[in-house]
């Protein structure tokens, strides 16, 4: 009975550091030809009328946030800044990431961007399919 306690403890620590590596790598440094940058993860949901696309940045203004449309590619850009807190104080531990941030992603032709809103920590936008196109 031991040993397969021992294998379900093991499992789950196996398990947490796998979700702990998955977290890491949405949160790691992305392309940017200004300084280094992270890339939020994104959540798009299709429907018969559109799209809608989620972009997690918890602690980010709705003035820190550019959205810009151009072609068909969707561009999400702006800066989560360090509190003052962090600024002034020790950090111990800094998981979150913070400075630059820019997030691009090619939109089908037959969409356009309907508006969008800074919500629960969330960028929340919405596409909506041009009549007369499928």
């Amino acid at each position: 009975m031991r040993d397969l306690e021992d294998l379900m403890w093991m499992q789950a620590v196996d398990m947490l550091e796998r979700a702990e590596r998955l977290q890491r790598r949405f949160f790691q440094p992305g392309p940017s030809g200004r300084q280094a940058a992270w890339q939020p993860p994104m959540d798009v949901f299709e429907s018969s009328g559109g799209l809608q696309i989620v972009v997690a940045l918890p602690g980010v203004s709705p003035e820190a946030v550019r959205v810009v449309f151009s072609g068909n590619v969707l561009m999400v850009s702006g800066q989560r800044r360090l509190s003052p807190e962090a600024q002034s104080g020790r950090i111990h531990r800094l998981e979150i990431p913070y400075g630059v941030f820019d997030r691009r992603l090619q939109i089908p032709d037959d969409l356009t961007l309907q508006g969008w809103e800074m919500r629960d920590g969330c960028l929340h936008l919405s596409f909506l399919q041009q009549r007369g196109r499928k």
